[in-house]
């Protein structure tokens, strides 16, 4: 049966990495790493080459003597991220094993792993951004404006010759096309990641990639619980821009080989069982730590959460209450019931868009979970925690 063999195991790895490559976002960071060396399990070894400059000639003593110094930096690759995936025996027949297994697993990276890698990889560039205090502010009712003081700011650093990547928010990159200057100057580019060739607009040869929300925040919570995944920060910020050089990051990036087990092999289930893991970090080099400039949202600070609430079907009272302040520009709210906790499948509460929610009258017997969404100038949201309402 081919779903057991190795062949077919590596050749799903190699077919998960070409499809990690076109989705992702930062995908092309992995180009900048051919030249690391693997240590150990999670160390890597970067090299990093450093020059004298030019002097005089001498007439006389002729060359003056330079040195070439290349330092070998290890790091320490900190996401070590898995998952078994099982496919029940009665869900296909022998003959759709490797076709229905190849879709899901590739679902399975393009909408869980990819979205993951490429939150890491943004939030931590962020970080570095802020460290080096490499933060703009801008204005979002110019982003054309902030976009091009922070262009101008990396090419101070690394000329005018080097390619460049802008990362933009996609409620920014929405208000980037109705720019007259942007519409202007914006041209379409080929853009090379990996062995794929992707067309993205370019502003003056520097390649604009709109991306979503969920992989724009300043820092994530990567969940070790049966949920898995990954949530935005408690005092996550919207990343509303990155502009870096192209090989101004290494992504580092060891897929394990993909596992697979019959129902046979498989002791847990009577299941079709594929392992999935994944090693991988981001590095810059210290040469490039002021490469990378960022644009991020004001900072909220919540300082009255919602809190839990016990009412009675039929006489249902009471509000759910949220005070928040923001560093500048103005607040607005959007309550949402969520199916859980966690603040999972989230639908809009009609109408209530302000600090406080009536709880709603018509709640039946059980347990309801609702939150609210800070959002400030139309652009970034913060998420309360969520809060419980239980109908007696």
């Amino acid at each position: 049966m081919p779903i057991n063999s190795l062949e077919t195991a590596s050749r799903y790895s190699e077919e998960l990495d070409t499809l990690f490559a076109q989705k992702s976002v930062t995908g092309f960071f992995a180009d900048n790493a051919l030249a690391t060396k693997f240590v150990g399990a999670k160390t890597v070894i970067i090299p990093e080459v450093d020059f004298q400059g030019l002097a005089d000639y001498d007439r006389d003593s002729g060359f003056s003597r330079g040195s070439i110094s290349v330092s070998n930096t290890s790091y320490t690759m900190s996401m070590d991220r898995a998952r078994s995936l099982q496919i029940d025996r009665e869900d296909m027949d022998e003959t759709g094993i490797a076709n229905l297994a190849g879709k899901i697993l590739g679902e399975y990276v393009r909408t869980k792993v990819v979205p993951e890698c490429d939150a890491y990889v943004l939030s931590k560039l962020a970080g570095v951004a802020a460290s080096r205090a490499n933060l703009i502010k801008g204005d979002v009712k110019a982003p054309f404006a902030a976009l091009c003081e922070m262009i101008q700011a990396v090419q101070e650093i690394v000329g005018h010759d080097e390619e460049l990547v802008a990362f933009v928010d996609n409620a920014i990159y929405a208000a980037l096309q109705q720019s007259e200057e942007f519409n202007k100057t914006v041209a379409v580019d080929q853009f090379r990641q990996g062995n794929v060739d992707l067309t993205v607009r370019s502003l003056n040869g520097v390649a604009i990639i709109p991306v979503v929300s969920e992989r724009m925040k300043t820092s994530y919570t990567f969940n070790n619980n049966a949920l898995g995944g990954f949530t935005a920060g408690p005092n996550a910020r919207e990343i509303y821009m990155l502009v870096c050089p192209k090989k101004g990051a290494h992504l580092v990036k060891k897929t394990e080989q993909m596992r697979i087990f019959t129902p046979e092999q498989n002791i847990d289930a009577d299941a079709y069982k594929f392992d999935y893991r994944i090693y991988y970090d981001v590095f810059v080099q210290k040469s490039g730590l002021d490469a990378i400039w960022g644009w991020v949202s004001p900072a909220v600070t919540v300082s009255t959460q919602p809190t839990d609430k016990s009412v009675t079907a039929g006489a249902i009272t009471g509000k759910l209450t949220v005070a928040a302040s923001a560093e500048s520009g103005t607040l607005t709210y959007q309550w949402y019931e969520a199916a859980d906790a966690h603040g999972s499948g989230a639908v809009k509460v009609a109408g209530e868009t302000a600090a406080s929610m009536n709880i709603p009258t018509d709640l039946t017997a059980g347990t309801h979970y609702f939150f609210v969404k800070m959002i400030v100038d139309g652009v970034a949201a913060t998420a309360s925690s969520v809060a419980k309402v239980t109908v007696a």
